[in-house]
Formats: structure tokens, C-alpha cells, sequence
């Protein structure tokens, strides 16, 4: 199985954050097992790239360490790397994303602090955001669609 970038580095973010990973080389093994083929390199450049920090625990996200979290993206900058559409339904709002692209999304939401936002969610590639009307969350969705474009 062949991927792109986004989801390489998706899987990645998975298999560290599920499990303990003490080395570049088990990473390399475990993407093996999943018929992914990376070299060491690209491994390399993709660790850096997520800010994925080596610690006697195995790999982290530097949000997952408490003494420094992680900055949150902006909104617009969030919007722009990870949204693939939006999807209305009632009074939620369904974001879609490249795997592993929903959690970075969900938390730039939440940190634009949006009053129509009663709460989100999200998965692998799916943020469900979940406003407390119809119209709350037709304007929530122009206040997004305003950003993207």
C-alpha cells in the first residue's frame, strides 16, 4: 500500500501515540507491517516535520509533554492544510479532512472559540462540530466557508 505524505505521517501520529515506540527503526518496522515502505530518511524528515520528540517513553508530540504544549494553529492556517469539505446535517457541521488531518482541525476550532460551538469532535478524518440550532450552525458554517476563501 502506497500513500501520500499526509497519510504516512497520519499513521505515524497513530502508531506513536498508541503504543510506545523507542526507535526510528521500530517505527520503520511497524509502517512496514502495515505495507507501507519508508526509508530512513524520509522517516527522519517526516519526525521532524510533525515535531515528534524522542523521550525515554518513546516518541511524543511535543503537546503531549507537559513542561511545553505545542501552539495551537490558527483557524485560517488550519482550514487552509486540512479542510476537504464541509458538510451541513440539521444542526451539526461535518468537516472533512486527509487522515490524520481531524485533530489539529478540531483544535483550531475550539481554540477560535466560536459562541455557536457547543462542542466537537474528532476522529481520524472526520470533525463533527455540534452547534445548538439549524441557524446557529448555518451561520457558523458562512463564518468558516468566510475563511477558506
Amino acid at each position: 500500500m502506497s500513500g501520500g505524505k499526509t497519510f504516512r505521517q497520519g499513521q505515524i501520529l497513530r502508531l506513536v501515540t498508541g503504543q510506545r515506540i523507542a526507535s526510528q527503526e521500530e517505527l520503520r518496522r511497524r509502517l512496514a507491517a502495515q505495507k507501507m515502505r519508508v526509508t530512513q530518511a524520509t522517516l527522519s524528515r517526516d519526525l521532524q516535520e510533525l515535531r515528534l520528540v524522542k523521550t525515554h517513553e518513546g516518541y511524543k508530540q511535543p503537546s503531549a509533554l507537559p513542561e511545553e504544549p505545542a501552539p495551537l494553529p490558527p483557524l485560517a492556517h488550519a482550514l487552509g492544510e486540512f479542510l476537504l469539505d464541509i458538510r451541513p446535517a440539521e444542526n451539526l457541521l461535518v468537516l472533512k479532512t486527509p487522515p490524520g488531518g481531524a485533530q489539529p482541525l478540531a483544535a483550531a476550532v475550539d481554540a477560535a472559540k466560536f459562541p455557536e460551538v457547543a462542542g466537537t469532535i474528532a476522529g481520524d478524518d472526520t470533525v463533527l462540530i455540534i452547534t445548538p440550532s439549524k441557524k446557529t450552525r448555518a451561520s457558523l458554517q458562512k463564518e468558516i466557508e468566510a475563511l477558506v476563501k
